[in-house]
């Protein structure tokens, strides 16, 4: 994949200016499809349910590793991309870090508006041990199983790297009222990646495992508050190193997923006062 394929005229860009962020978004463009058909054959085949616990994590951690030790094995051959950055200081690590540290919020408290309000059901039987998830938030019936913090990572990356290239192409593009697009865009692929995520998952081959109380409301207003952590989250996400002069720290990165968590928390507790449980 080629600059010049995925550009057109003198600003309008798909790929960040920033050759160091461009490289890295590549390669997570080009994974996604791989995860996306490993999952596929692991809900279709139901093989991992026969070796249990174990299984469950280490499917979780191959689907998302990638995202790290690909970018980290390459990167080495291309320095002329990283102008001499060591390693914690290159767009793959720092996107990584964020995510991760967005990720882990979600998981350990925003799964429980899942459980609570939209009528998320986790039925595990064999993952006994490897559960984590807030202490006091939620009634606490359900857990979150350690592997679902991977594949979430490897789903958000995907989210993340694909809303990002698309509101770039926007905002460094001519047309009309892109200031006011801008911001519409990054709900309707919030809601897109929210209502795919959810039809994917939520699938006969895992529906005993996986599933929602009431799976058509869910998808039609559930997907709404699902979208509450990309509408929080994209707008942050998409500055990060974004200006190759103005890279960020990994404080700056950390702390500004933070922030993106504690915009989503405000979301979800808003529609749970105002609107309550959709099941």
């Amino acid at each position: 994949m080629s600059e010049t394929s995925i550009s057109s005229g003198s600003g309008t860009r798909w790929l960040s200016e920033n050759p160091d962020k461009a490289w890295a978004e590549k390669i997570y463009l080009l994974y996604s499809p791989v995860w996306m058909t490993v999952m596929g054959l692991v809900m279709a085949t139901g093989l991992v349910n026969s070796f249990g616990e174990i299984a469950y994590n280490l499917v979780g951690l191959l689907v998302m590793l990638p995202f790290l030790l690909i970018p980290a094995f390459l990167s080495g051959a291309r320095p002329d991309l990283h102008q001499g950055k060591a390693w914690y200081e290159t767009f793959w690590f720092k996107s990584n870090l964020y995510m991760w540290s967005f990720v882990f919020w979600g998981s350990y408290f925003g799964s429980e508006y899942f459980f609570d309000v939209l009528g998320m059901v986790y039925d595990y039987p064999m993952i006994e041990k490897t559960n984590f998830d807030a202490a006091l938030l939620g009634s606490g019936e359900q857990k979150v199983p350690l592997t679902m913090y991977f594949l979430a990572h490897a789903y958000f990356m995907t989210y993340h790297t694909t809303a990002v290239v698309v509101l770039r192409r926007i905002k460094t593009s001519n047309i009309p009222f892109r200031a006011l697009i801008w911001p519409v865009m990054i709900f309707v692929i919030g809601y897109f990646w929210a209502w795919m995520e959810t039809k994917a998952m939520a699938n006969p081959f895992i529906e005993q495992a996986f599933y929602y109380k009431d799976m058509a409301r869910m998808l039609a207003f559930g997907s709404i508050m699902y979208a509450f952590y990309f509408i929080s989250s994209f707008p942050i996400y998409y500055f990060l190193d974004e200006v190759r002069e103005k890279s960020w720290s990994l404080w700056y990165t950390f702390m500004a997923s933070c922030t993106a968590g504690m915009l989503t928390m405000y979301l979800l507790d808003f529609w749970t006062h105002f609107v309550g449980p959709i099941y």
